[in-house]
């Protein structure tokens, strides 16, 4: 049975620490967790200065690029992270999970992780607390296996995303490329690469607004 984990880490555990020490009003919403490459990460403060100060002060994290303007009162950058969060990403990994949702705020980070057995769950509880992550679970739930239960994706694309991550495309470092994940999936490497982006940008809108809907299409 698909399981999704909701949980809270201190940031001193994950990263972010000394930003919120220098900015308390800090606040983030991470895009692209599930992906390879360094995520896009949507922070919110006083102004940028402060914000952009504090993340190039602060060692869990690097600046990859930025965008210095926002009329929402967000501000976009791009961050590769260090150890942190790379050990918590790699314990889930190895225990067959997937992080979907990422976001913080006053101190602490709040994840939402998606296992396909219940049995991975308690496994990887305890290799957070040997590895001392601090880890405070708030919600254990079942999901309905169906792609239309709690995903914006439609049948086709939670299908890909799926398989890539059970072959490992999403790991870090990735165990089959692109190409690979084509040729196993019966379709061309474009057409891949952009069912992949389509996915990704559904799985973030549905984050960025709060709601999570199925689309009932196929595509």
């Amino acid at each position: 049975m698909t399981t999704v984990v909701e949980l809270d880490v201190p940031a001193e555990h994950l990263g972010f620490a000394q930003t919120f020490d220098r900015v308390p009003t800090f606040e983030f919403l991470i895009s692209g967790l599930i992906g390879g490459g360094p995520p896009l990460v949507y922070v919110t403060g006083p102004d940028w200065e402060q914000i952009e100060s504090a993340l190039e002060s602060d060692p869990s994290a690097d600046i990859v690029a930025s965008v210095d303007d926002a009329s929402d009162g967000r501000w976009v950058v791009r961050l590769e992270f260090n150890q942190g969060i790379q050990t918590f990403q790699r314990i889930v990994s190895e225990h067959d999970g997937a992080i979907l949702e990422a976001s913080g705020a006053d101190g602490r980070w709040s994840l939402k992780l998606l296992f396909h057995e219940r049995a991975d769950v308690s496994e990887c509880h305890a290799a957070f607390d040997e590895e001392d992550f601090g880890v405070r679970v708030t919600r254990v739930s079942p999901m309905d296996d169906s792609p239309d239960s709690q995903t914006p994706l439609t049948k086709t694309q939670y299908e890909t995303i799926v398989k890539a991550h059970e072959l490992g495309y999403f790991d870090v470092p990735r165990q089959v490329t692109l190409e690979e994940l084509a040729s196993e999936l019966d379709i061309s490497h474009q057409a891949l690469s952009e069912r992949l982006r389509r996915s990704h940008s559904a799985l973030v809108s549905a984050e960025l607004s709060n709601r999570i809907a199925p689309t009932g299409l196929d595509s």
